[in-house]
């Protein structure tokens, strides 16, 4: 692994001229959605139906949600693209996206971002409740409005409240079964919005010279390697601890705590030998933040696998 160096996240983006088969056209505005977000963000509401249902959820509800809720998660990236397009062209992590490159126009990718919106929300509404339709829009507009057009370029907590946008896949999961909302989805609310800032602030810690290049002022951009490292490890703590209070709210069998608790300390392992390397006089790739980055996502899957598989032990 290399360090990024300034002259690199600020080179030109790749020029391109617009796709002009069907297939490159489609590949383009796949792209926009984010693909690999929209996975993590699935995750997470899949296992909550189960846990929701006591077992295996109504296969159609289940598919409706997973169905309109892709095409939600999908309409706040592309519209975060639309918002992002002159940022993303400065950081070389993101300037391969369609905008960056002119495959899409910018018109062209705000419209999209709002049909995909709009079919996600009335379409939730039809086939599940208006409860969760109401989340689905909620999220939405969250993550547009407040997320990317005022915490993102403007202050270091950007990602710590922006990430109630990616918390809500939870409580859409679960209303979109009971239509109603209580305590054990908010307990997994609670994991994702602690679990998300040490996750975010890792992966940025690898790519900080993009985001100063960008003048985002992502936390290991404006604070000490130190204090970007001691804050992940109070969030990872508080992530592992709402985690194990899924037991005795959702009186879950001992599967769940069990992997919870062997997950999280192998979490904790990993954020406390990043400290241990800080103090050891380590700086940059030398910490190994992506080694923490992999890791996590790696705990919120296996996490919620344990979720969707608890419920069917009773």
């Amino acid at each position: 692994m290399t360090v990024l160096t300034n002259r690199q996240s600020t080179a030109p983006a790749p020029q391109a001229t617009p796709p002009r088969s069907f297939g490159a056209v489609v590949k383009a505005y796949v792209a926009l959605t984010k693909p690999r977000v929209i996975e993590l963000l699935l995750i997470t509401t899949l296992p909550v139906m189960f846990l929701a249902s006591g077992g295996l959820p109504p296969l159609w509800k289940a598919l409706w949600v997973m169905v309109f809720g892709t095409l939600s998660a999908g309409s706040a990236n592309a519209l975060n693209c639309y918002i992002d397009r002159d940022i993303d062209v400065k950081m070389r992590r993101t300037r391969k996206r369609p905008l960056a490159r002119h495959q899409v126009t910018p018109r062209n990718a705000l419209i999209f971002g709002i049909v995909l919106g709009t079919l996600s929300v009335v379409g939730m509404w039809v086939t599940t409740n208006l409860l969760a339709a109401a989340l689905n829009l909620s999220a939405i507009l969250f993550y547009v409005f407040v997320y990317s057009m005022i915490l993102k370029r403007r202050t270091s907590q950007n990602i710590v409240w922006g990430g109630l946008a990616g918390c809500m896949p939870v409580v859409i999961g679960w209303s979109g079964i009971t239509g109603s909302l209580e305590w054990t989805p908010l307990v997994l609310f609670g994991v994702v919005f602690f679990w998300t800032p040490p996750h975010t602030w890792t992966l940025a810690m690898r790519y900080k010279e993009d985001y100063a290049a960008a003048s985002i002022p992502m936390l290991p951009v404006v604070a000490t390697e130190r204090r970007v490292v001691v804050e992940s490890i109070v969030y990872t703590w508080a992530t592992v601890i709402c985690s194990l209070l899924l037991w005795p709210v959702a009186g879950t069998t001992l599967l769940y705590p069990i992997v919870a608790l062997a997950l999280g300390v192998v979490c904790l392992w990993e954020i406390h030998r990043m400290l241990a390397r800080v103090n050891a006089g380590k700086t940059g790739v030398d910490l190994r933040p992506m080694r923490f980055f992999h890791w996590s996502n790696a705990y919120l899957a296996l996490l919620f696998l344990a979720v969707a598989i608890d419920p069917l032990l009773t």
